[in-house]
């Protein structure tokens, strides 16, 4: 019996890819599922066999969003005579799955982001015009021990998923109804992962998770230890694979910030001295209001103690402002804890009512013009410490993991230990290595820098 031979006539596969560092590591794994398929990745969705719309369901309107595209979508697949399979997977296709299928009907498949290793199965089905086209169930661990540990690298960073799901039920998120409980995943398996992107040269690991400091697992047996390690051990165990330099890991929650963890960033040289913390607001009302059980004084607390083990790391965090029922005295609380905290960068939002969340059924709506008024004053702030934090490394020689090309003739950029983004003139050979940059300007965004060997000589 012959082998069919995909390569002589691959198919073409287009994935968009909408929201989070987790949808953007599912993707991956979807691109991963489908090669032995025979299918090549492409860069627009104009003649792919396959399309596949990762979604997101936590802005505002990103239901609409994939609808309009869907419309797009369905005339390229008139076009090809009803060739092209589309596709809609993550947060959107879980929460509405059957509406998708209702309103668009050029959609031949959808699954939940607990269900892409079946894809595979279910292209198979469309293909038969047989079987379910519809996959929404929370099986996570059997989504991970479905997935091959081995994949490609593409570049000395990575993602590597080691949670999913959430327990915490804040009052304005859908994450717990669209990921399902929070679930670990096994450190072998991690593990060996880990192992598999080293060997290729990546040299920077983020760990992923909804709330992936709440991971939790088995110590192997090799390692001698016994029980059961938290996010810190995990942390302390990858460092020791070879070839891997950096580990980080997103998003945490300060419910699930231990003191394990917290010591670890002082013992690992390998896990960066960067933390990404969402507080959402600094008001302890507001903060009751979102579920979000812990105080402003706590978080201030855990941050203390983080700085006290690694006291270079950079602090970023998530804010919400305009949520129902806060008051000028509660934004001014959010406003005060930016000052204490200092941060290097963080992400802020206008409330966005989530429709079955408890937060959209709630009191105290805060009108649009004072909530966006709320947002520019905290941007502002926030834009300020962001660009105090940079400037201060000016001066400063820093390593720099090089990610490829710049804009520029001869540029090189990378990333700095605290995610900024460094550019300066180098080799091409450096690409892949982490180089000592000493670093010459800093922008809001960015800094510049220059090899030590090219500094000139003042006259």
């Amino acid at each position: 019996m012959s082998e069919t031979n995909h390569s002589a006539t691959p198919r073409r596969l287009f994935i968009k890819t909408y929201g989070c560092q987790m949808n953007v590591y599912d993707s991956e794994r979807m691109r991963d599922v489908l090669a032995p398929l025979g299918y090549a990745p492409a860069d627009t969705p104009e003649g792919a066999d396959l399309v596949v719309l990762n979604t997101c369901h936590i802005r505002e309107k990103a239901t609409e969003k994939v609808y309009s595209e869907l419309g797009q979508l369905k005339k390229l697949k008139q076009a090809s005579g009803g060739r092209m399979t589309i596709a809609v997977a993550g947060c959107v296709a879980q929460a509405e799955g059957e509406e998708i299928m209702r309103r668009q009907p050029a959609v031949d498949l959808v699954l939940g982001p607990q269900a892409y290793h079946k894809l595979p199965e279910m292209v198979a089905r469309v293909a038969r015009f047989s079987g379910e086209r519809l996959e929404t169930g929370f099986e996570t661990l059997e989504k991970f021990d479905a997935l091959p540990t081995s994949r490609d690298a593409d570049g000395p960073s990575a993602f590597l998923s080691v949670q999913e799901g959430c327990d915490k039920f804040c009052t304005f998120c859908v994450v717990p109804y669209t990921r399902g409980a929070e679930v670990s995943r096994p450190v072998d398996a991690i593990t060996a992962e880990a192992r598999s992107l080293a060997a290729q040269g990546v040299r920077d690991i983020t760990l992923l998770g909804q709330n992936v400091n709440a991971w939790h697992g088995a110590a192997p047996a090799l390692s001698g230890e016994a029980g059961e390690w938290s996010l810190g051990g995990l942390c302390r165990h990858l460092a020791m694979i070879g070839g891997v330099d950096r580990i980080r890991y997103t998003t945490s929650h300060p419910r699930d910030m231990d003191d394990d963890l917290i010591a670890a960033h002082g013992d690992t040289p390998e896990l960066m001295p960067y933390l990404h913390l969402p507080v959402q607001s600094g008001s302890d009302g507001v903060l009751k209001a979102m579920n979000r059980a812990h105080t402003a004084d706590h978080y201030l607390s855990i941050i203390e103690k983080v700085r006290a083990a690694r006291p270079d790391i950079a602090i970023a965090s998530d804010f919400i402002v305009g949520f129902p029922g806060e008051r000028e005295e509660d934004f001014e609380a959010t406003l005060q804890l930016v000052r204490e905290v200092g941060y290097a960068s963080a992400y802020s939002f206008r409330y966005s009512a989530r429709p079955g969340t408890p937060a959209a059924e709630m009191f105290g709506h805060v009108p649009d013009d004072v909530a966006h008024d709320r947002l520019q004053r905290l941007q502002a702030l926030l834009r300020e410490q962001q660009q105090a934090f940079n400037a201060s490394k000016v001066g400063q020689r820093v390593h720099v993991l090089v990610t490829g090309r710049g804009r520029l003739e001869g540029q090189l950029h990378g990333r700095s230990p605290w995610m900024q983004a460094v550019h300066f003139e180098g080799p091409d050979m450096l690409m892949g290595t982490i180089a000592e940059v000493e670093i010459v300007g800093a922008s809001l965004n960015s800094l510049a820098g220059q090899l030590p060997a090219r500094r000139e000589v003042a006259a």
